[in-house]
């Protein structure tokens, strides 16, 4: 069968009420911080994408025992030093720069030489960034000229505590540091550019020695060695990023009404819903609770009978980072001119974002101006689509797919996506949950 799907036909006005897979970002840490812990640790509603499933096999490489079935994931932790090391081990990250760099992390005391790969799309991301903090502890890497996968990590039996200042606003990075401080004597500082902060509240949850100060702009982090972690238990609460292509379906189609049930709506990961708000989308919270750390509730939202443009905060960048291709979505529906800045790091992720979001906006009809940390798109309420459009070449970025996918149902036209297996990273059932909607 071809790796591709064709939409041709516009969605009508729907009523829905659907549950979303667990978050990838709670599930990959789920899976490394349970590694590390002595004892079962029995998670629910983990995602199993191939982000996650990477993330438990490359456990598994270190001799931890993960059990798995339809509803239950069961990780036997042997302790902060259970991991064994064995030579000529690679560990393949495939398409997770989550997986990636937060192993790294814990590497840090390898005494044998550990190997990292991904996919094509991975391995051309910067790992410089990781590698050059985790040095300060005592491991030595070898990257290639540049600066991607794969890479050679060897770790220290006589590591040292660092002070560590990250200026680009990157979870995967702070959080890599914070678990090589665990895994190291002494105090090891993090001043950090506000970013999502999963692994600061599992750390504070299962009580290790952290202390979070926090302040307008940067977080300040204090770490220390951990002797032990306790097995954590946990119902995965749902993805928003996975939840924002639906958002956007209701946002997009008339006289509609969504509800997603159980969504974790984390205020460092929840930036899509404010920039919504301030573009006239109703949206509604309803069993609203604190899990875990995590802040969770269902979400309600109704279609707006019209939207407004935005000069969007970017002290907004951070907590939606993942969402912005379907932000630039809905914008071009809406009535005036918004403006995106400071958005260089959406170039670093799977796919030059920023160029995508341009292009599949061009394709449409839809003028933006670019530039190498901005956009300006200039929307159009009455937006119809009557032509072909073809989206392919993207390097499998499994949000350029689910966004093209919700731009052809929400605006029509004939639309050709092709390497639909990308969502498989981080959303496996993205077409499934489609289908409750073309019926």
């Amino acid at each position: 069968m071809p790796n591709k799907i064709i939409f041709n036909k516009k969605i009508n006005n729907f009523n829905k009420r659907i549950a979303i897979p667990g978050d990838k970002s709670l599930s990959i840490r789920w899976v490394l911080i349970s590694s590390l812990s002595k004892g079962v640790s029995k998670a629910q509603n983990l995602l199993f994408s191939e982000d996650v499933l990477a993330a438990i096999e490359a456990v598994r490489k270190f001799g931890i025992k993960v059990i798995v079935n339809n509803k239950m994931c069961k990780i036997y932790g042997k302790g902060i030093d259970g991991y064994r090391y064995k030579k000529n081990l690679t560990v393949n990250a495939k398409n997770s720069g989550t997986l990636g760099r937060l192993i790294l992390g814990i590497l840090i005391d390898t005494p044998i030489p550990i190997k990292m790969i991904g996919d094509k799309s991975l391995s051309k991301r910067d790992f410089k960034r990781i590698a050059d903090p985790l040095s300060g502890f005592g491991a030595t890497f070898r990257l290639n000229k540049n600066y991607g996968l794969p890479l050679t990590i060897k770790g220290s039996k006589k590591l040292k505590p660092i002070k560590y200042y990250e200026k680009k606003g990157s979870a995967q990075c702070k959080s890599s540091i914070m678990f090589g401080g665990i895994k190291t004597n002494g105090k090891t500082i993090i001043k950090a550019k506000k970013s999502r902060n999963h692994t600061e509240l599992f750390f504070k949850h299962l009580n290790l020695p952290i202390k979070i100060k926090q302040t307008k702009n940067f977080d300040l982090i204090e770490i220390n060695k951990v002797k032990k972690i306790n097995p954590i238990n946990y119902k995965i609460p749902s993805d928003i990023s996975s939840s924002a292509f639906f958002i956007a379906l209701a946002v997009l189609s008339e006289n509609s009404k969504l509800l997603i049930k159980n969504v974790n709506i984390n205020p460092s990961r929840s930036g899509i819903l404010i920039i919504l708000k301030k573009m006239g989308v109703n949206i509604f919270f309803s069993k609203k609770k604190i899990y875990k750390g995590e802040v969770v509730a269902d979400i309600f939202i109704k279609s707006p009978k019209k939207l407004r443009s935005i000069n969007c905060p970017s002290k907004l960048n951070s907590a939606a980072i993942d969402e912005f291709l379907i932000i630039f979505l809905i914008a071009a529906k809406a009535k005036g001119i918004s403006i995106f800045k400071n958005l260089e790091e959406l170039n670093k992720k799977e796919s030059p974002r920023l160029k995508w979001g341009s292009n599949i906006l061009r394709m449409m009809g839809i003028k933006t101006i670019t530039t190498k940390n901005s956009i300006k798109i200039f929307g159009n309420p009455k937006l119809k689509i009557n032509k072909k459009i073809e989206i392919k070449n993207y390097l499998k970025d499994h949000r350029v797919f689910m966004t093209s996918a919700i731009a052809a149902l929400s605006f029509g036209g004939e639309w050709h996506i092709h390497d639909k297996d990308s969502i498989k990273t981080s959303f496996p059932s993205f077409l499934e949950i489609i289908k409750m909607f073309t019926k």
